[in-house]
């Protein structure tokens, strides 16, 4: 599984992407997965690079995060953070 992030959309555009498990505008509705909205840019872009190198492992968001470039980790980061 994987997905990749449109050149030309906005980060709201792009986060997208995330909102069937992390909820629309970053808030998720499922216990087991974690609020986006508000998180230290920082803290995100770490986990998601976690994620990606493997030091963190899971099913789900490995394969997602290992798609992603750097500029889009810190776009999502980024756009998160803010809202």
């Amino acid at each position: 599984m994987s997905f990749s992030l449109l050149s030309d959309a906005t980060p709201e555009q792009n986060a997208q992407i995330c909102a069937s498990c992390h909820g629309a505008n970053g808030k998720s509705s499922i216990p087991t997965y974690p609020h986006l909205a508000g998180q230290n840019k920082l803290y995100i872009e770490a986990q998601l690079n976690a994620f990606k190198t493997g030091t963190r492992k899971s099913p789900i968001m490995s394969p997602m995060a290992a798609s992603l470039t750097d500029d889009e980790i810190k776009s999502l980061a980024e756009y998160y953070s803010k809202i």
